[in-house]
């Protein structure tokens, strides 16, 4: 499963520490992180990911490849600014928000328009965000949903 870990890109020290737990988590669990491709919770999920040996996907502001963060293993250079929030939440089955401005209030909003499940840790009190206390529940909360909905689907079958 990709998930798409949202944040802010200029974060507290606890802040980084959960979005690198959560990366973390995601790896270990053989997820795959999607983001926005540079600093911040970017950054700190895509360490996470990068040491429990995960995959990262980058999904850039600008039209460079190399302004990504060194952790993003897959780069996409889109050159659509902020109009490629939509791109980093659509390109994950799920979300997981960690605190965050405005540019993760429009992701939050772009998760809800795409139907993926919303854990949030710290963030915007939003339609279909689910709030929740730790990187573990954000994962599991976003993987039971995820199954669910595979469920649901093959019955359709």
């Amino acid at each position: 499963m990709r998930v798409s870990v949202i944040g802010g890109g200029t974060v507290t020290d606890e802040q980084a520490q959960t979005a690198e737990a959560v990366g973390k988590l995601l790896a270990q669990r053989g997820h795959t992180v999607v983001c926005g491709g540079l600093g911040g919770v970017m950054e700190a999920a895509c360490r996470g990911a990068t040491d429990a040996g995960g995959r990262t996907i980058g999904i850039l502001p600008g039209e460079e490849r190399a302004a990504a963060n060194p952790y993003v293993d897959t780069a996409i250079a889109t050159g659509l600014g902020h109009a490629r929030n939509p791109l980093v939440v659509m390109n994950g089955d799920a979300v997981i928000a960690v605190d965050g401005g405005v540019g993760t209030l429009s992701e939050l909003g772009f998760a809800g328009v795409f139907e993926r499940p919303i854990a949030g840790l710290g963030t915007h009190d939003a339609p279909g965000v689910e709030p929740v206390e730790s990187p573990n529940e954000a994962v599991e909360f976003v993987e039971s949903v995820v199954s669910e909905r595979e469920v649901e689907t093959n019955k359709e079958l």
